[in-house]
Parts: C-alpha cells; sequence; structure tokens
C-alpha cells in the first residue's frame, strides 16, 4: 500500500503565495510520475502540473505562475503558487503513479488540501 499525504495549503490574498508538499510512503519501488489535480465546487477535477522522469507539464491557466518540483530522496513533490488568484481556489489534490516490490503498478490520491485565494 502507498500513503499519500498533502499539507501547506491555506487562506492568502489574492497575488500572494503558497506551497503545498504531497509525501508518498509505504511500498515503493519506484514512481513513475507526480502530478497536482485541482476541483472547486461544482467543477471536475483538473491537472494542475505534473513531473514525469524530470519532465514538467502545466496547465495553461498556472504557466508562469506556478512551479512543481520533486525530491527524489523523499518521494515527495511540491508546488509552488505564486501570484495567486480568486480562481484559483480549490481543492488541491495529490496522485502518485507508482511500482511496488511486487511489480504491480499503482496510482494512489490524497485526501486534498484545500487552498482559498480571497480578492
Amino acid at each position: 500500500q502507498v500513503q499519500v499525504v498533502e499539507s501547506g495549503g491555506g487562506l492568502v490574498q489574492a497575488g500572494g503565495s503558497l506551497r503545498l508538499s504531497c509525501a508518498a510512503s509505504g511500498r515503493i519501488l519506484s514512481i513513475h510520475s507526480m502530478a497536482w489535480y485541482r476541483q472547486a465546487p461544482g467543477n471536475q477535477r483538473v491537472l494542475v502540473a505534473s513531473i514525469t522522469r524530470g519532465r514538467t507539464n502545466y496547465a495553461d491557466s498556472v504557466k508562469g505562475r506556478f512551479t512543481i518540483s520533486r525530491d527524489f530522496a523523499k518521494n515527495t513533490v511540491y508546488l509552488e503558487m505564486n501570484s495567486l488568484k480568486p480562481e484559483d481556489t480549490a481543492v488541491y489534490y495529490c496522485n502518485i503513479d507508482s511500482v511496488d516490490y511486487s511489480g504491480r503498478g499503482n496510482s494512489d490520491w490524497g485526501q486534498g488540501t484545500q487552498v482559498t485565494v480571497s480578492s
């Protein structure tokens, strides 16, 4: 089993910054990709940013403002969010694609962390 735990959400004024963290633990042999998604009330969950073998990908709405990074030693992924806008308000979820010691692929989600940007 893989455990995924997010932290770092909160309330911030427009133009401010937040840093989200997501740590994966458990029977992990290797991690293929790590990603952040978000879901605003009444909307579907959408991809914000991902990092796969060092290559990053961003939603158009966050390009230039958000940065995703990974600490291989800690199995942790970060999302640095700058110049936040009220439309960034959502629950942010971390997703980890990994392989365990039996060779099985897993895709696991964290519990989500709330980010609220006030105008």
